[in-house]
C-alpha cells in the first residue's frame, strides 16, 4: 500500500484552473468548511456537522484536509491506521463516518515538512484513492489560510460550496473575508458563513456574554451577499466532546448541546439543494 506521496505520484503541481475538475466517484456532494485563520473551530464545526448530517440519514464522509494539524482523528475518538486494498486506501471508520486524516498516517507529535508540490500529492491521494463508496456528502476540513492545500483541493475536486467559520471578532472577521474571497474567485459557491463562538451562557445566572463581539458574522455575511448559518455558543461541553473523542452532536436531536449543529446541518444541506438548482456560476472570463 502506497500512502505517502513521495512513493504514491512524486510532486505535481495542480492543473490550470480551466481545466474540468474530475468528480469523486459516488460522491454526490463536497462541502469544504474552512476559514481565514486559525483557533475559530473550524475542526469542531466540520467534525459536528459531518455527525449530524450522518444523524440525518446520510452517508457521509469526513477528508482532514488540514495535513499540518490533523485533529479529526482526536475529536473522532480513533487512532486506527488505514488499511490498503491493491493501489487504495480504506478508510477508518467512527462514528458510522468514513474517515481520511493525516493524523492516522503520521501520528504523535512529529511535525510534517512538505512543500506544495507533496502537499497536493497526498491531498489527491486522499480524493481519489480512499474507498470512499457512495456518500451522500463528504465533508472536507481544510486547513486554516488560503494556502497551497486549499487551493489544490479546489481546483482539482467539483466542490458542491464551501462553508467559512468566523467568530464575531474584528480580527476573524477580516481573515475570514480574504477566504470567501478566494472560493469566490475560483468560482466555488459559498453555502453562507457560520459564527462560532459566538456568545456564552454563564452557568448559573444564565447570562448572555458575547465574548468576542455580536453580531458580526450575520453583518459580515449580509454585506457580502452571503447566507448566514446561524450562531454556535461557546459551549463547554462541545470542547469536551472534541477532547474525548464523543462530539455533541452524537446526542438526541433535542439536546441543546446537539440541536444548533442539527440545525446547521439542516441549512446546509438546503443551500446545496439551492446551489445545484441555480447550477454552475458563469463569468465574463468563461
Amino acid at each position: 500500500m502506497r500512502l505517502l506521496p513521495s512513493e504514491y505520484m512524486g510532486p505535481q503541481q495542480p492543473p490550470p484552473q480551466g481545466q474540468p475538475k474530475q468528480p469523486i466517484p459516488g460522491v454526490q456532494h463536497l462541502i469544504a468548511v474552512g476559514s481565514g485563520k486559525g483557533g475559530v473551530g473550524k475542526t469542531t464545526v466540520a467534525v459536528n456537522l459531518a455527525i449530524s448530517l450522518a444523524q440525518r440519514g446520510r452517508r457521509v464522509g469526513l477528508l482532514d484536509a488540514d495535513v499540518y494539524g490533523p485533529n479529526v482523528p482526536l475529536m473522532m475518538g480513533t487512532n486506527e491506521t488505514p488499511t490498503g486494498v491493491a493501489e487504495n486506501i480504506r478508510p477508518v471508520v467512527s462514528h458510522g463516518i468514513k474517515l481520511m486524516s493525516m493524523g492516522f498516517l503520521n501520528p504523535g507529535d512529529k511535525p510534517l515538512v512538505w512543500r506544495g508540490p507533496m502537499l497536493h500529492s497526498v491531498i489527491q491521494q486522499f480524493l481519489r484513492n480512499v474507498q470512499w463508496g457512495e456518500l451522500d456528502y463528504l465533508v472536507i476540513d481544510l486547513p486554516p489560510g488560503t494556502g497551497d492545500v486549499a487551493l489544490s483541493l479546489i481546483q482539482t475536486a467539483p466542490l458542491s460550496g464551501a462553508v467559512i467559520v468566523t467568530t464575531p471578532s474584528n480580527v476573524s472577521l477580516d481573515d475570514a473575508r480574504k477566504a470567501v474571497n478566494m472560493f469566490q474567485q475560483v468560482r466555488v459557491p459559498i453555502l453562507g458563513m457560520v459564527e462560532n463562538m459566538s456568545y456564552l451562557i454563564a452557568p448559573g445566572s444564565g447570562e448572555r456574554i458575547d465574548v468576542f463581539g455580536h453580531g458580526g458574522g450575520k453583518s459580515t455575511a449580509e454585506a457580502m451577499g452571503l447566507a448566514f448559518l446561524g450562531e454556535l455558543a461557546i459551549d463547554p461541553d462541545v470542547r469536551i466532546g472534541g477532547d474525548t473523542g464523543k462530539p455533541v452532536s452524537l446526542l438526541d436531536a433535542k439536546n441543546p448541546h446537539a440541536a444548533p449543529f442539527r440545525a446547521l446541518a439542516e441549512r446546509i444541506e438546503q443551500r446545496c439543494k439551492e446551489e445545484a438548482k441555480e447550477g454552475p456560476k458563469i463569468t465574463v472570463e468563461d
